[in-house]
């Protein structure tokens, strides 16, 4: 089963949870910010679609070289969430750290609001950044691809959930999962949030990994959003490309192999503020208040 036929199933909820949160919670939406963030969603799903098409004969390929035979079970599938999860945590936070992944990740983190809608704000260029190559080492181990990607979009689905003001902290929950409350420290633009809470499902990673921080309202204050020089625009294709722009035109400046490789594999920089590059996944923006 493909990732776009798992969440087209479940987006009759998703789209029941944005309804009744823009209902009741209307302060938390702006209806531009809303419809871009869908327009991205479709975009991401047709280039999601696409690369699974043409990637998938590639993964069966390589799955013939596979370490084990795994078979389907309660355990192994259970090992496969794990795994699968232990490597989300590690994409996501090289797509903090990585000029090239951060091109497309930034497309998530480029809205100054916090609502169930901000999920669905995904890039149409996962594909060609290479998201999908973070999920071979389970297919080199023996996992039959589709486990592979099922496991994948149900990790997706759960994230959704996150993507909200709304829930408070969840108790003991928060010891083991990722819930609102660390998602929004890993949205915030807020110094004691950056580059924090990286997980997927479960929040263990990060505390074993040390990018662990809680959500304090009272010592950090209350967690704001966006990115560096915000780009305050809701069309979704400058919104997909402008950071490839300009990690095209820094490249392109660099003299040298190992100049131009360190641009596209260090840190990024804003694609707003050229002359004083700062870490890309903050801004100062000031945001209405929730």
């Amino acid at each position: 089963m493909s990732i776009e036929v798992i969440l087209l199933a479940l987006s009759p909820i998703f789209l029941g949870f944005v309804s009744y949160e823009f209902i009741k919670y209307r302060k938390f939406y702006d209806i531009k910010d809303s419809l871009t963030n869908t327009a991205l969603a479709l975009l991401h799903q047709g280039s999601d679609a696409i690369a699974l098409i043409l990637l998938m004969p590639f993964f069966y390929w390589l799955h013939q070289f596979a370490v084990f035979e795994i078979s389907l079970s309660v355990s192994t599938v259970f090992i496969a969430f794990l795994l699968q999860d232990f490597l989300y945590y590690w994409f996501h936070k090289a797509s903090h750290h990585i000029h090239w992944l951060w091109a497309a990740h930034v497309v998530h983190h480029s809205s100054t609001k916090m609502n169930f809608s901000t999920a669905f704000r995904q890039s149409l260029m996962y594909p060609l950044a290479g998201m999908w190559v973070f999920w071979l080492p389970m297919i080199v181990i023996g996992f039959d691809p589709n486990t592979v990607f099922t496991v994948v979009a149900l990790n997706l689905a759960f994230q959704f959930f996150v993507h909200t003001q709304i829930v408070d902290k969840l108790g003991w929950f928060e010891k083991v999962f990722n819930t609102p409350s660390h998602h929004r420290v890993h949205h915030s633009i807020n110094k004691a949030y950056l580059d924090k809470n990286f997980a997927g499902v479960l929040i263990i990673w990060d505390k074993l990994f040390g990018s662990y921080v809680e959500e304090d309202t009272e010592k950090n204050g209350p967690c704001r959003y966006g990115i560096i020089g915000q780009i305050e625009s809701h069309n979704p294709f400058f919104i997909s490309f402008h950071q490839w722009i300009h990690l095209f035109k820094m490249t392109c400046h660099a003299k040298g192999v190992m100049a131009k490789a360190r641009v596209v594999f260090s840190y990024p920089t804003s694609s707003v503020d050229k002359n004083k590059p700062k870490k890309a996944s903050i801004t100062t923006v000031t945001v209405n208040d929730a």
